[in-house]
């Protein structure tokens, strides 16, 4: 087995961890360690990462009147 261990490729290349910058480990891809995993998580749960969307206006105002009155 340590033979085809040694024959492995590497798909991708090795990129630094998101958080300290040192080289990614396997177990805890994309991160170093499990230490950099929990700060990632603690920041997306945090509110510090966001991802931007564009709020549609409510039903009711976007749809125009059909001609219809309530005083009728």
């Amino acid at each position: 087995m340590s033979e085809s261990k040694a024959k492995l490729v590497h798909l991708r290349p090795k990129r630094p961890c998101p958080v300290c910058q040192t080289p990614s480990v396997h177990k805890y891809h994309p991160f170093c360690s499990a230490r950099c995993a929990d700060i990632d998580l603690h920041k997306w749960l945090g509110g510090h990462y966001a991802v931007p969307a564009v709020e549609q206006p409510d039903f009711e105002e976007a749809v125009p009147s059909q001609g219809h009155s309530d005083e009728d």
